[in-house]
C-alpha cells in the first residue's frame, strides 16, 4: 500500500498546482475571446479543485495522514512552475502539457491501483485519467499550430543516425 499512498501523494501535490495554474490563468486571460477562454479555464479548475478531496480521502483511506502545507504539494508536485501570462494559446499549450504529464500518471497509477486489487481506487484513477484526455484534446485543438512547432523543433534538434551505405 505505501506505493499507492505515495503515488496519491504525488497526484494531489501534481492536481494542487495544476488546479492553480489552471485558475491563475483563469484571472490573468486577455483576448477578444476572453469569456470562451474565461469559461474554458474556469472550468477545468472547478474540476481539478473537485478531484482534491478525494485523492486526500483515499490517502486517509489507505492508512496514511494527506499533506496539507503549500510547500509539501509544491514538493509532491512534478508539474513545471511557468510565468504569467496573458496570452490564451501560450496558456493552453501549458495546460495541454500538463495535463499530458498528467494522463501518464494517471496511468501509471491505475496500473498500480489494479495489481493492488484495489479495483475502486483504479476506477477513480480512471475517471481521472478521462478527464484529463478531454481536456488535453480541447486544449490540443486551441493550440495546435504551438504543439506543431515544438514537435518539429524537436526533430530538428534529435541526432540522425549515421547513414549505412553498402
Amino acid at each position: 500500500m505505501s506505493d499507492l499512498i505515495q503515488i496519491l501523494k504525488e497526484l494531489l501535490g501534481s492536481t494542487v498546482a495544476l488546479r492553480y495554474k489552471a485558475h491563475g490563468y483563469h484571472w490573468n486571460v486577455e483576448t477578444d475571446d476572453f469569456p470562451q477562454w474565461h469559461d474554458k479555464f474556469g472550468e477545468i479548475y472547478e474540476s481539478l479543485d473537485g478531484a482534491i478531496d478525494p485523492l486526500a480521502e483515499w490517502i486517509r483511506m489507505l492508512g496514511d495522514y494527506a499533506p496539507f502545507k503549500l510547500s509539501r504539494f509544491n514538493s509532491l508536485s512534478s508539474l513545471p512552475e511557468t510565468e504569467v501570462t496573458s496570452d490564451p494559446e501560450d496558456m493552453a499549450f501549458d495546460l495541454y502539457k500538463a495535463n499530458e504529464l498528467m494522463v501518464i500518471k494517471f496511468q501509471d497509477a491505475f496500473d498500480v491501483a489494479t495489481n493492488a486489487r484495489q479495483q475502486a481506487l483504479a476506477n477513480f484513477f480512471a475517471e481521472r485519467m478521462g478527464a484529463h484526455q478531454k481536456w488535453s484534446w480541447q486544449l490540443k485543438a486551441s493550440c495546435s499550430e504551438m504543439i506543431e512547432e515544438q514537435a518539429q523543433s524537436m526533430q530538428e534538434t534529435e541526432p540522425q543516425s549515421p547513414t549505412v551505405t553498402a
